[in-house]
């Protein structure tokens, strides 16, 4: 049931959403592995993440699978290279949007997918998908627990707020208007 996941777009997504501070985690202890796959396992429900496959991003980008899993979903914890990414588990459409958009390339179509980070969301901006850093511009948010539906229909997100600055405790749109506009959803 496990499909193999293509290591340069994956390698992308984990380097865009690696922000800063290389020289800083030079400074960090290296997790072991068992340490790795239990961050990675707190993104999602026990029961996803039991049987997610678990991957971890190196210093440079390349992936490395610390344990196949067999239901679909794809796990990353704490970056032991850098600060962020937060925990994520992933199931494989949202992978697939995550990759279009680590590519800068359109998401497919049709293609709902769901993204649990229950240990919430490194500081990023709500309304630039590419921003690395905070400016007067690009409203950079903080978000708690939250899962995130990805790929739906424009008219999907109409009811929910838009605003480049959400209250982050209710469901808002996070990068609205552009193609990988997205529902973040709290749930504590």
């Amino acid at each position: 049931m496990y499909a193999a996941i293509p290591k340069a777009p994956l390698a992308l997504l984990i380097g865009l959403l690696m922000l800063s501070g290389a020289a800083q985690a030079a400074d960090k202890k290296t997790p072991s592995d068992a340490a790795l796959i239990k961050s990675a396992m707190r993104a999602a429900p026990a029961h996803v993440s039991k049987n997610a496959t678990i991957v971890v991003a190196g210093a440079d980008g390349t992936m490395r699978t610390l344990r196949e899993g067999t239901n679909g979903f794809t796990c990353m914890p704490d970056s032991p290279a850098t600060p962020g990414p937060d925990p994520m588990c992933m199931d494989k459409n949202a992978l697939a949007w995550a990759q279009a958009w680590m590519a800068h390339q359109p998401p497919p179509a049709g293609k709902l997918g769901l993204m649990y980070m229950l240990e919430g969301g490194t500081d990023a901006s709500n309304t630039d998908p590419f921003a690395t850093k905070p400016d007067a511009a690009n409203h950079w948010i903080k978000t708690g627990p939250h899962i995130m539906i990805v790929g739906a229909d424009p008219e999907f997100y109409a009811d929910y707020p838009k605003g480049a600055a959400p209250d982050t405790g209710a469901p808002y749109v996070m990068w609205a208007d552009t193609p990988y506009e997205h529902l973040m959803a709290p749930i504590k």
